[in-house]
């Protein structure tokens, strides 16, 4: 007997998830309302076949937490740590990335959500403000920071940073800063022996066109598109053309998804790679295509593979 199209579907989706990587998880405990935890984030890639997820919170790094359930629950996906360099670490602050990346910092963010690119947006955009999960408990306001001077330069503390992160053979996002500030940091990151680059969501706060997106690829820089922005979300924003044409930008050679997902109200991470596996399939993407872009590519950028 012929198997009905929706089981045909989601078994190929099976099986595109096997092997899967997800860099951009937002599991919980947190400030912002999470639907899922650390552990159980873990659990449910481990159930789906996925290879490894990378847990990051805006405000503490993950490296002990990854450890943990490494340690304790050990099983065929590994969870990775990372670091974000907003307020609650100091900031840009090279000595918070020292000691993160000692402890086995996979990833170190630039600032995200205290960017000062991130904070200007919240400031003149409402709908921007609206769809950004809001902390549950009222903090101190926040100091913006940037990557470069008032010249155009990158800061020393950068720079530091980046020396410690090409010291550990770690990955470096430009975060949420805009994309006037990244075309120097990514120089300076080449410049210091960064060999892992990459930028998530580059059309979305950091201001970036497609044509940004080729330019940043042809520096060496990887491109990670947010799972959210493209499936039914609060943070939904793109239509499947424009997820065509920056795909495009970038090939699919240099295109990764991570889920960016674990709010409230959301798909689960899990979800959320199926979703966009199945969003791929109805664009025509080859299996293979589309396993690059949900597994090995950002296995081997990150050092999984």
């Amino acid at each position: 007997m012929t198997q009905p199209d929706s089981v045909a579907r989601d078994a190929k989706i099976d099986s595109l998830m096997q092997g899967a990587v997800d860099l951009h998880v937002h599991s919980g405990p947190s400030l912002m309302p999470r639907i899922v935890d650390h552990i159980e984030v873990v659990a449910q890639a481990r159930d789906a076949g996925m290879a490894a997820v990378l847990l990051k919170d805006h405000y503490y790094p993950t490296m002990p937490i990854a450890h943990l359930i490494n340690k304790h629950f050990p099983s065929d996906v590994k969870a990775l740590g990372a670091i974000v360099l907003n307020n609650p670490l100091g900031g840009l602050n090279p000595s918070a990335v020292d000691y993160a990346l000692k402890q086995g910092a996979r990833v170190v963010w630039m600032a995200t959500a205290h960017a000062q690119n991130h904070l200007d947006h919240d400031k003149k955009d409402a709908d921007f403000k609206n769809k950004f999960p809001v902390n549950s408990k009222k903090t101190v306001t926040p100091v913006g920071s940037k990557l470069v001077d008032g010249a155009g330069i990158v800061t020393d503390e950068v720079k530091l940073i980046l020396d410690l992160i090409a010291e550990a053979d770690a990955a470096v996002s430009g975060g949420h800063h805009h994309i006037d500030e990244l075309w120097p940091f990514y120089e300076e990151a080449k410049a210091h022996g960064v060999k892992r680059l990459f930028l998530n969501h580059p059309t979305y706060v950091n201001e970036g066109s497609f044509e940004d997106i080729g330019q940043l690829v042809r520096m060496g820089v990887m491109i990670e598109h947010s799972i959210c922005m493209f499936i039914p979300s609060t943070f939904y924003l793109f239509d499947q053309d424009h997820l065509r044409k920056a795909i495009a930008a970038a090939g699919v050679d240099n295109t990764f998804f991570g889920s960016d997902l674990g709010q409230k109200n959301n798909p689960t991470p899990v979800e959320g790679f199926r979703q966009i596996i199945g969003l791929l399939l109805d664009l025509g993407y080859s299996d293979g295509d589309i396993r690059k872009m949900v597994a090995s590519n950002a296995a081997r950028f990150i050092g999984v593979a």
